[in-house]
């Protein structure tokens, strides 16, 4: 990639693109489930709201993010990025061969957690080798792994869901990313390489929070709750407001993937230049007016669209901008940092997934596009507030 020249580390030059493809992998695993969540409800019998509370136990594990980050410092990169990608396998393999909820629950639950050993193994890889001022390049490489998990990944898995049924889609997840946790796990060196431990922005005592930094924190738990808010129930109501099927869904997706490889591509550009906190300021103003153009125009799907993809562009320009802040809240641990900003993230999708679904099948779409809304409202407020404390 010609992007990354000579002044970036020769490590980082020899394995982003791998690291982003292996992310890709588990990115299409995890995000597999919500958009197709009707799909897999009729497979267990099962009402949206049910599913919704599955998604909801399984987004708690996101409260052991701290605990994966403290595990993550203690084991060198190359383990915790093997053993992630093993734990979303296996996940994916039990979605697949699940006989009844509590089951598929389990899976998800290992999936989802899995997957955030991998995210905050490879933020904290990042942030060993690039310094600060330039990071957001090499982040908003990697995070186009989160567009094209939706773009590639989840487009394919939902052609194989039309063609064979969701659980051949699992178990072909489960297999890509088996191949590239072994293609990672001969490739990255046995010993950690750290080249920047001293580029913090600001000073703080080692291993303890910064002052200001909850905010930040909180920031994420306010902006995984905006996208939550429509993630959950767009699925669901393009089925049953404009009858589309499996493989409608899937085109979605894809359609959807394109906006969120923008942002991320965008982000790698223009995060550094404007500022992290302001960029994420930026992406959650950008989802206000198109979250309430789902809520008063919903009804008719070519705003509803529009409103859904930039919803996605903004969110993913935002939450893109924020990962580099995680790893410089506590110093020198920078696992346990990005483990406090994704806990919370996951608990803000996990809070609410059972009220957003429930709302859902009560009155409609509407009200899960206002508290999209608002919390998008909130993330711009608290971010803001963090970098005047920075």
């Amino acid at each position: 990639m010609h992007r990354f020249d000579e002044s970036f580390s020769p490590v980082v030059r020899r394995h982003v693109v791998l690291l982003t493809i292996a992310r890709t992998t588990a990115n299409a695993a995890y995000r597999f489930a919500p958009p197709f969540l009707a799909t897999i409800a009729r497979g267990f019998d099962m009402s949206i709201s049910q599913m919704g509370i599955a998604l909801t136990v399984s987004e708690l594990t996101g409260l052991a993010s701290p605990f994966i980050g403290q595990r993550i410092d203690a084991m060198t990169r190359r383990q915790a990025m093997r053993l992630s990608l093993l734990g979303v396998a296996l996940g994916a393999v039990l979605a697949g061969a699940a006989p009844n909820l509590a089951v598929f629950t389990l899976a998800i639950i290992v999936l989802g957690a899995s997957k955030v050993g991998f995210d905050v193994a490879l933020s904290a890889w990042i942030a060993d080798h690039v310094p600060w001022n330039r990071r957001s390049a090499v982040v908003g490489f990697t995070e186009i792994s989160w567009a094209l998990g939706m773009l590639v990944g989840v487009s394919s898995l939902g052609l194989i869901t039309a063609a064979f049924g969701w659980r051949y889609a699992y178990i072909v997840a489960a297999v890509g990313v088996l191949m590239l946790a072994w293609r990672v796990s001969g490739r990255l060196p046995a010993v950690d390489d750290v080249v920047h431990q001293h580029d913090e922005p600001n000073t703080g005592e080692h291993g303890v929070l910064r002052p200001g930094s909850w905010l930040a924190i909180a920031s994420c738990f306010t902006l995984m709750g905006a996208i939550q808010c429509i993630f959950v129930t767009f699925g669901p109501f393009l089925e049953d407001s404009f009858g589309f099927t499996e493989a409608g869904l899937a085109a979605v997706g894809f359609s959807l993937g394109l906006a969120e490889l923008a942002s991320s591509t965008s982000s790698a550009r223009f995060t550094d230049l404007w500022g992290k906190q302001r960029s994420v300021a930026i992406g959650a103003a950008i989802m206000i007016p198109s979250a309430l153009l789902i809520a008063l125009l919903g009804e008719h799907l070519g705003p509803a669209l529009i409103g859904l993809a930039f919803v996605v562009l903004g969110f993913e320009f935002a939450i893109v901008s924020l990962l580099p802040v995680g790893t410089q809240l506590v110093p020198g641990r920078r696992g346990r940092g990005m483990g406090l900003l994704l806990g919370a993230g996951t608990l803000g999708r996990a809070s609410v997934s059972i009220a957003a679904t429930r709302l859902y099948d009560t009155y409609g779409v509407e009200p899960a596009a206002i508290g999209s809304v608002l919390f998008a409202a909130a993330t711009a407020l608290l971010i803001l507030s963090h970098g005047r404390h920075s």
